[in-house]
């Protein structure tokens, strides 16, 4: 007989949960009626697992966008809360949503808010959603939030979109070089070695076409380990930048390295700015805001620079001097946060720089490329010619000699 694992209600109220054995659905209601216990949810163990494991998935930004708009339109109309989400739950095409907004309602229906349901799936909404919809709880302009997070979401993956748009042809060339090379030191080289057999037997062949054949060569009999190598040292690399000195170290490369790093600090200076300024024009307090926007940058070395200056925040402190100590914020971004402090419109000077930075992250990303490309070009192509001039020497000392 199957397993069932089920939610309830006792008498009390108190919820239960648990796993009976029964031969049918039917048969596991009965068995609970039994004990006086209220169905909740009722399935089977396996459809439970199943279920456990799509809650794990994330779900795509442009589902999440129609859901905030949707839901802020129907409250908007005044559609209660449970039943807004219980028609977007039919509606919604994405199946880990279907589950979340399930999930969602019953916990509203067990009494919860919005905001601690939606905590309940970190993987699916973030910390700034969760914040600002908890702000809009607490000054009842709900609708309103919810329409400035599906544009901040949209506006996020637009940028997201357009940052790996920009990088994909770079990356091509890069995958292209690696293959060509591999392909012409297995399969092309080999064909000339018996040609050179003389030259190398009296140590005549030229260094350049010493290094290819040995190259070749090293490929051809020792392929296995490198690719156990390659494997052993992208999965040690991969554990160590799990790691807290790993994840600094590999956040202080992208912040420094010539070219990208200006790009990656850009982006999440205007990322920390955007979100800070949304949440404070939600009503966060400023010490909260500040907590969830330095998780938001994505690097631990600006995180930790927004973390200093929240400290002396609380200390009656202002946010830019801090900012500016730190080394890591342009003296214009500093200047302007400045002003808005003196202003008191420090959340509509945030956004502009945010909307600043990124136009400046759009062109700085445009002159990397235009960079990159002709660097990766340039080296496919020395690539080549050595291999093509290792592979000729040969051939001309031995038309000289003739």
């Amino acid at each position: 007989m199957p397993d069932f694992q089920y939610t309830a209600r006792e008498l009390s109220g108190q919820q239960v949960t648990g796993t009976l054995t029964a031969p049918s659905k039917r048969d596991a209601l009965s068995s609970l009626a039994t004990q006086q216990l209220f169905p909740v949810r009722v399935e089977e163990a396996e459809d439970a697992d199943a279920r456990k494991s799509r809650l794990r998935r994330r779900v795509a930004s442009r589902h999440l966008v129609v859901f905030y708009t949707q839901l802020a339109d129907l409250l908007r109309s005044g559609v209660p809360l449970l039943r807004s989400l219980e028609l977007l739950q039919r509606q919604a095409i994405n199946p880990t949503l279907k589950l979340v907004l399930q999930e969602i309602r019953e916990h509203i229906a067990d009494g919860s808010r919005l905001a601690e349901a939606m905590r309940q799936h970190p993987l699916v909404f973030s910390e700034l959603a969760v914040s600002m919809v908890r702000a809009g709880e607490e000054g009842s302009f709900m609708e309103d939030v919810l329409v400035r997070i599906a544009t901040f979401t949209e506006h996020q993956q637009e940028l997201k979109n357009r940052v790996v748009g920009t990088l994909i042809y770079p990356a091509f060339l890069t995958v292209a070089m690696t293959v060509v090379v591999t392909l012409m030191l297995v399969f092309f080289v080999p064909k000339f070695e018996p040609v050179f057999a003389d030259l190398k037997e009296n140590n005549e062949l030229p260094w350049a076409t010493t290094l290819l054949l040995g190259a070749s060569d090293f490929a051809q009999n020792f392929w296995l380990l490198i690719l156990a190598v390659l494997a052993a040292g992208g999965y040690g690399l991969f554990a160590w930048l799990k790691t807290d000195d790993g994840r600094e170290k590999l956040d202080e490369f992208r912040i420094r390295a010539y070219g990208l790093g200006p790009v990656v600090r850009s982006l999440a200076i205007a990322r920390f700015c955007r979100i800070l300024g949304t949440l404070l024009r939600n009503g966060v307090p400023i010490l909260q805001s500040l907590n969830i926007a330095k998780d938001a940058t994505g690097n631990v070395i600006l995180s930790r620079s927004i973390g200093a200056a929240a400290e002396n925040i609380s200390e009656g402190k202002s946010l830019a001097s801090p900012l500016a100590g730190s080394g890591q914020f342009p003296d214009d971004v500093v200047e302007m946060i400045a002003v808005g402090e003196e202003a008191n419109n420090l959340e509509q000077v945030l956004i502009n720089i945010a909307d600043s930075m990124e136009r400046r992250t759009n062109r700085l990303l445009d002159i990397f490329v235009r960079m990159l490309e002709p660097a990766l070009l340039t080296a496919m192509a020395g690539v080549v010619l050595f291999v093509v001039v290792a592979l000729l020497l040969p051939i001309l000392k031995s038309s000289s000699i003739m």
